[in-house]
């Protein structure tokens, strides 16, 4: 497999229906940020490309005025990204450096996700970028309440884009982003404004891109916000589906021992993968200088990779989870009971 920061990346554009995905993509389609991409849409219609677009490829593919490549996704989704991955190597499509996908609006974008990180062909050319995901400020906190599906696309994000928050009230605004904080305290909020974002922002560079600089990562874990999340207390009504969902840091003061910090974690999603919707953390491996850096959604886990520093002076290991319905305190003591073994046992 080809060196993982190299890979080409994949950023995966969600949110429920009417939350402003397409307004989003019209827009970052005219940026020059996306001159070196492929986006990969469900219909060019929806999208409206015609008053920038250069030249139709094939009736599946158009070049834009940007640059950018945009293909429509006719057939499920490794297909459409395996057929335009054959194009590029034969020089028939000008040759992308990043993938940007969009979903449906009723999508729960974790099966999406668990295929760009499971599928053995995928992976030797892509990988996660990132999950960037649309909220509208005006029904954001009604689709919240009433559809699981707005609350996963919420919990699985690393960007939250608020759209269409020149609509509401500051209020308003404040109360969206405050319940999406509770949701997903580590992504990185962006606020849209009359249907613009700040592009480059939405699409900066991963945790594996390896120019990453350590003020970024130490953002991308946010160790703080998770922390505040958890401490604030909140009614739960009825009809909300993300009551059950909480975040939460693990802490471990000594170095893990690396084969039994990946069996102790083998086996949590093995057995409980549908629960744990996101962990991330920043890992103190004994005899490795360097930290390492792990990122799972659900059942998959990213190749770990090693920083060439770390972020700040604290050097323990540092765990964000994400979890719907399981006991925090339950997940810290068993893997407490993991790292003790690996110590007797060195």
């Amino acid at each position: 497999m080809a060196v993982y920061s190299r890979l080409i990346p994949i950023f995966v554009v969600t949110g429920f229906l009417g939350s402003g995905k397409t307004t989003l993509l019209n827009h970052m389609l005219r940026h020059s940020s996306l001159k070196d991409a492929a986006v990969l849409i469900n219909e060019f219609g929806a999208v409206g490309l015609d008053h920038f677009l250069v030249k139709k490829m094939d009736e599946n593919t158009v070049l834009l005025s940007s640059g950018c490549l945009c293909c429509t996704i006719r057939d499920d989704l490794k297909s459409a990204i395996l057929e335009l991955n054959s194009r590029r190597e034969r020089g028939e499509v000008p040759r992308y450096k990043r993938m940007v996908v969009e979903t449906t609006g009723l999508a729960d974008p974790t099966p999406i996700l668990y295929t760009l990180m499971s599928d053995p062909v995928l992976r030797n050319h892509y990988r996660l970028g990132g999950v960037i995901t649309t909220v509208d400020a005006a029904n954001g906190m009604r689709q919240l309440n009433r559809h699981v599906e707005s609350v996963r696309q919420a919990t699985v994000a690393d960007r939250i884009v608020i759209t269409k928050s020149d609509l509401v009230s500051p209020s308003v605004l404040t109360g969206l982003e405050a319940r999406l904080r509770r949701i997903n305290p580590t992504a990185d909020y962006v606020r849209g404004n009359f249907g613009k974002v700040d592009v480059r922002r939405v699409l900066r560079a991963d945790v594996y891109d390896p120019s990453k600089k350590a003020a970024d990562v130490k953002h991308w874990l946010d160790l703080e916000a998770v922390k505040a999340a958890h401490d604030h207390k909140h009614v739960h009504d009825v009809n909300r589906h993300d009551q059950h969902i909480h975040s939460f840091v693990v802490t471990i003061d000594r170095p893990l021992d690396w084969t039994a910090f990946g069996v102790w974690l083998t086996m949590l999603l093995h057995r409980h993968g549908q629960q744990v919707l996101r962990v991330k953390g920043i890992l103190n491996v004994k005899g490795v200088d360097a930290p390492v850096i792990i990122n799972g959604v659900q059942h998959i886990v990213h190749p770990p990779i090693h920083l060439a520093e770390w972020p700040d002076d604290d050097r323990r290991s540092r765990i964000v989870f994400i979890v719907d319905d399981m006991n925090g305190a339950l997940i810290e003591r068993s893997l407490a009971a993991f790292n003790r073994v690996g110590a007797a046992a060195a």
